[in-house]
């Protein structure tokens, strides 16, 4: 993703975890967008992330929903009430392994249901493969 970010010249952001920003990784993480975040507790997280929004209204924010590379039995929410905290939309982006192509979905404007909005976002998913599993 990453890579993408750079050869597209995207102005994005990214989470990462704040164990990845040490030296010298640290500093360029952060010239490429990278925002650490400490996942060892709820700290307001989101709320900082929200207030980053109102503070700086260009910003672009990519999030893994699932919150990690490794498979899981359920996304994580964060990034939902996010979008629905800074009131922005949520813009599905995927990599189709099999036939290499990394896509971009339409903007989806959260209904403030979380059950139907997750709903949504899972059926735009479905269609795409990562390199070792599915995307729902």
């Amino acid at each position: 993703g990453l890579a993408a970010k750079v050869a597209m010249g995207l102005h994005v952001s990214f989470m990462a975890k704040h164990e990845l920003f040490w030296w010298p990784l640290g500093p360029l993480l952060k010239m490429l967008g990278g925002i650490p975040t400490d996942r060892s507790g709820p700290r307001g997280v989101v709320g900082g992330i929200v207030r980053r929004f109102a503070a700086q209204p260009s910003l672009w924010l990519v999030i893994a929903p699932e919150g990690t590379r490794r498979r899981v039995e359920k996304w994580k929410s964060g990034f939902w009430h996010i979008a629905t905290g800074a009131g922005v939309p949520v813009t599905c982006v995927y990599f189709h392994y099999p036939e290499r192509v990394i896509g971009i979905g339409p903007a989806l404007t959260m209904s403030g249901d979380l059950s139907l909005d997750m709903a949504r976002i899972r059926d735009f998913y479905r269609p795409w493969q990562g390199k070792h599993r599915d995307t729902t």
